[in-house]
C-alpha cells in the first residue's frame, strides 16, 4: 500500500466518521485509565538481567537446595536522645513495638530484638540505639507490596514517647523510590505542561489549536500506562516505566500533533476547504509524523536486545506510547479538527497571530545560515571542536544504580541507612552472599579454601563479619559476609570484583568447588557486565537500521552517513555534560541536582537509542524541505537557507516543548530521572540549535550537489519522500477563505 495513500485515506476516513472515532477513543481512554490504576501492583524495583549470569545461577542453588526462596528482611532502628537500651522505657517501647509488628500476620512472618536474644551486635556503641530484625511474609521480591503496613507501623511509632523510629530494607527502600518518582512525576507535569501550552500559543497563536496536542498527549500517556499495566501481569516491569511513559508520550505526543495541526492552517490559509485540508495534512505531515515514529521505534528496539528488565521496562514503555501518539495523531487529531474546522483558531491571541509561511530567503534563520554557508569550514571546525570539548568528561564516567545514598538527605529511608551503616553495619541490608558447591564441602580441602578466603575478607576493610552454614546433604554451602556501606555504590562493586576475580581463585586454586557469588550487588553487577556485553549489538542495530532507513527515504548515501556523525556528536556532547554535571558537580548546585558517585548504568545505551530516534524527526523534517526546493532548483546553497527558514519555527517550537517537558522531570528528586531528563533535554537543545543552524547548513554547503549521491547500482531503491508532494494551493469552490 503506498505510504502517501495510506495517510491520507485515514485521515479522510477519521475525518468523515468524527464521532464515531472520538467515542472510539473515548471508550480506550476509559479502560486505559481504569487498568492504568493498577499500574503499581505489577511494577518492581529490581534491576536485574534476564539471562542467567553468575548471581541468578547461585540464587538458584541457594533456593533448590538450601533455604527455599530468598525472603526480604526490614531492619528497624530505635533511637532515644535522653535514655539507653538498658533503661526500662526504653526496652518496654521496643517490646511493644515488637508485640504490634507480630500483630501484622500478613506482612510480617518473623521479629525479635536485643532484649529477646541478648546480641551485643544490635545495640549500638553508645547504647542509645538499637535494631529490631524483621523478616517479611513472601519472597524478597515480593517486599515492596507487603511492605505497607509495617511502614504505617513504624511511621506511627516514630515520635512516640520521645523515641525515633525508622526502617530500612529493600522494601522499606523501594517504597520510598517509589514515591519519590510519583512525586517527581506530578512536579514534572505540573512544570512541563504549562510550559508547553506557552510555547503552543507562541507558536500557533491561538489557545484552541495550542490546547489540542495536549489533549492528544494526555489520551496517548493514559491509555499507553493501562496497556503496560496488562503487559506487566505476564512480564517483570521496573517502576521507571511509568515515568519515562509519561515523559515520553508528552514529548512525542505534542510534537506530533503539533506538525499536522500546523500543516491543517497552512492548507486552509492556502485556500483548501476543511476536509481537503485534513486530507493534505494526512498525505504530508501525518506521513513524516508516521515516519518520525517509526524512527524512534527503531531506535527503541535496539534496547530489547539486551536481556534486562530495566532496558527491556523502559523501551517497551516508550515504544508503546510513542506508537499509541501516532495511532492518534494520524486518526483521532484528523476527527478532532473535522469537529471543530476553522474553530480550531478559537481565541486568538492578537499580536501572536500568525500571517502566513516564512518568505523564501528571508528571515532571522535564512540569514543565519547564509552566514554559516559563507564560512563552512570556520563554522564546522569551532562547532565540532565544542561539541567534542563536550564530551570529553564521559571518559571519566563511573556508572552505577541509584542506591540509598542518592535519596534526598531528609528522607527516612536514607536517615535510617545512614544509621545502620554508621553504628551497625549497612551491608545488613544486603551482604555479599559465597556459595560453595563442592561433591562434599565438609572434605579439608574445601574447608581449607573456606579459610583461606575468609583470611583474605578480614584483610579487605569493605568487608565485614563473616556467617557459615551448609545444608543437610552437605553439598552446598553459603558463607555470607556483610558490606561496611551502601551496596549500591562504586566502591561496594569494586569490593564484589575483587572477591570474585582475586580472593575467591586464590582460595580455591585446585579445589573441586564452584564458587559463585550473589547477592544485591553483585546481582547489579552483573547487570553492569550485561550492559558491556551487549551495547556492540545495540549500536550496530540502531545505526545499522537508522542509515538504511535514510538511505532508502532520501536516495543518498551521503545524507545517512552525516545524520549518523551528527547525531553521535550530540549524543556524545549529553553524555560528557551529563557526566560533568551529575558526576564531577559543575553547575549541579545551579540546576538544583545533587552530585552523585555514579551516572546511572543503564543510562548511557538508552540515551543512544531513544536520541537517535527523536534527533531524526528534526533532521528529516528539515532535510526533507531542503531535498524538495534542490529538486525544484538545483541550487544547493539556497535549498539549504530555504529548507531551515521554513522549518525554523516548527522545529524550535517542537524542540523547546520537548526541552521543557524533559527538563521538568529533571526536577525531581530521583536520581535516574534527574540524569535522563537532563541528558534528553541537553541533547535535544544541541541537536536543534548547533547542529541545526550550524553544522547541518555547513557540511550541506561543502558537500555540494554530492549531498544527495546515490550510487548507480542503488538506482533501484523505492522513492519514499517523508512527506508527500508540497501542498498546492487550491481555491476553495465555495468562495472565500475556505469554510466547512
Amino acid at each position: 500500500m503506498n505510504g502517501i495513500g495510506f495517510t491520507e485515506r485515514l485521515a479522510r476516513a477519521s475525518a468523515g466518521r468524527p464521532w464515531l472515532v472520538v467515542a472510539i477513543w473515548f471508550c480506550m481512554v476509559l479502560v486505559g485509565g481504569f487498568f492504568a490504576t493498577g499500574i503499581t501492583d505489577v511494577l518492581t524495583g529490581a534491576f536485574s538481567p534476564t539471562n542467567e549470569p553468575e548471581s541468578f545461577r547461585a540464587d538458584r542453588l541457594l533456593e533448590e537446595r538450601l533455604r527455599g526462596p530468598d525472603v526480604a528482611e526490614e531492619f528497624i532502628i530505635v533511637r532515644s536522645e535522653d535514655v539507653t537500651v538498658d533503661d526500662p522505657v526504653f526496652e518496654a517501647f521496643v517490646v511493644d513495638l515488637s508485640a504490634e509488628l507480630r500483630g501484622l500476620e500478613d506482612t510480617v512472618a518473623f521479629t525479635t530484638n536485643y532484649y529477646e536474644l541478648g546480641i551485643e551486635d544490635l545495640v549500638s556503641d553508645d547504647r542509645m540505639k538499637t535494631v529490631l530484625v524483621v523478616e517479611l511474609v513472601g519472597e524478597a521480591n515480593d517486599a515492596q507490596d507487603n511492605v505497607g503496613p509495617l511502614l504505617e507501623v513504624v511511621a506511627e511509632a516514630n515520635g512516640g514517647e520521645g523515641f525515633e523510629v525508622l526502617t530500612a530494607g529493600f522494601g522499606s527502600i523501594q517504597e520510598t523510590f517509589n514515591k519519590l518518582s510519583e512525586e517527581g512525576l506530578l512536579r514534572g507535569e505540573a512544570i512541563a505542561l504549562p510550559i508547553a501550552l506557552i510555547i503552543l500559543v507562541i507558536v500557533f497563536g491561538a489557545v484552541v489549536a495550542a490546547g489540542l496536542p495536549i489533549i492528544i498527549a494526555l489520551a496517548s500517556i493514559v491509555i499507553s500506562v493501562g496497556i503496560t499495566a496488562l503487559i506487566g501481569r505476564a512480564f517483570e516491569l521496573n517502576f521507571l516505566v511509568v515515568n519515562m511513559i509519561t515523559m515520553i508520550g508528552l514529548a512525542v505526543g505534542i510534537d506530533y500533533t503539533l506538525f499536522i495541526v500546523h500543516r491543517f492552517r497552512e492548507e486552509r490559509r492556502a485556500g483548501l476547504v476543511k476536509l481537503e485540508a485534513i486530507a493534505r495534512a494526512g498525505a504530508t505531515a501525518s506521513r513524516a509524523v508516521l515516519f518520525s515514529g517509526g524512527a524512534v521505534v527503531v531506535g527503541l528496539m535496539g534496547l530489547l536486545i539486551v536481556p534486562s528488565n530495566v532496558y527491556r521496562s523502559l523501551s517497551l514503555g516508550a515504544i508503546i506510547v510513542a506508537t499509541v501518539a501516532v495511532i492518534a495523531a494520524l486518526t483521532l487529531l484528523p476527527a478532532v479538527l473535522s469537529l471543530l474546522g476553522d474553530r480550531v483558531n478559537a481565541l486568538t491571541v492578537p499580536f501572536l497571530r500568525r500571517s502566513g509561511t516564512q518568505e523564501e530567503g528571508s528571515g532571522f534563520w535564512a540569514r543565519t545560515a547564509s552566514i554559516v554557508m559563507a564560512h563552512p569550514v570556520i563554522a564546522l571546525v569551532i562547532t565540532v571542536s565544542l561539541l567534542l570539548a563536550a564530551a570529553v568528561p564521559f571518559l571519566t564516567i563511573n556508572v552505577g544504580l541509584a542506591g540509598v545514598s542518592t535519596l534526598p538527605a531528609d528522607s527516612d529511608s536514607r536517615r535510617a541507612f545512614e544509621i545502620l551503616d554508621e553504628e551497625f553495619s549497612g551491608g545488613l541490608l544486603a551482604p555479599a552472599e559465597i556459595v560453595i558447591d563442592a561433591p562434599d564441602v565438609s572434605a579439608p580441602e574445601v574447608q581449607g579454601g573456606i579459610d583461606r578466603l575468609q583470611l583474605a575478607l578480614a584483610d579487605d576493610a569493605w568487608f565485614g563479619e563473616t556467617t557459615l552454614e551448609a545444608n543437610e546433604a552437605g553439598d552446598l554451602a553459603l558463607l555470607s559476609v556483610l558490606l561496611n556501606g551502601d551496596p549500591d555504590s562504586d566502591a561496594a562493586h569494586d569490593a564484589i570484583i575483587r572477591l570474585r576475580n582475586d580472593y575467591i581463585p586464590a582460595a580455591f586454586e585446585g579445589v573441586d568447588a564452584d564458587v559463585l557469588v550473589t547477592g544485591s550487588t553483585a546481582s547489579t553487577q552483573d547487570m553492569f557486565d550485561t550492559i558491556a556485553q551487549y551495547t556492540p549489538y545495540v549500536f550496530a542495530f540502531v545505526l545499522g537500521l537508522s542509515f538504511i532507513l535514510l538511505l532508502v527515504v532520501f536516495r543518498s548515501i551521503v545524507v545517512p552517513i552525516k545524520a549518523l556523525i551528527m547525531n553521535l556528536l550530540s549524543v556524545g556532547a549529553a553524555y560528557g555534560l551529563v557526566v560533568l554535571v551529575f558526576q564531577h558537580g559543575v553547575g549541579n548546585e545551579l540546576f538544583g541536582f545533587p552530585q552523585a558517585e555514579t551516572i546511572e548504568a543503564w543510562l548511557p545505551l538508552f540515551l543512544f537509542a531513544f536520541l537517535f530516534g527523536l534527533s531524526m524527526d528534526y533532521h528529516v523534517f528539515l532535510l526533507s524541505r531542503i531535498r524538495e526546493h534542490w529538486e525544484l532548483t538545483g541550487d544547493n546553497t539556497r535549498s539549504v537557507a530555504y529548507g531551515i527558514s521554513t522549518t525554523a519555527g516548527l522545529i524550535t517550537g517542537a524542540a523547546l516543548i520537548m526541552v521543557a517537558v524533559f527538563s521538568g522531570f529533571a526536577m525531581g528528586d530521583v536520581a535516574p530521572l534527574q540524569q535522563s531528563g537532563f541528558g534528553l533535554a541537553v541533547a535535544i537543545f544541541l541537536d536543534a540549535t548547533i547542529i541545526r543552524t550550524i553544522v547541518v547548513p555547513a557540511s550541506m554547503k561543502l558537500l555540494g550537489d554530492w549531498n544527495w549521491y546515490l550510487p548507480s547500482w542503488l538506482e533501484w531503491l523505492p522513492r519514499l519522500a517523508p512527506e508527500g508532494p508540497p501542498a498546492l494551493p487550491a481555491p476553495d469552490p465555495a468562495g472565500g477563505s475556505g469554510g466547512d
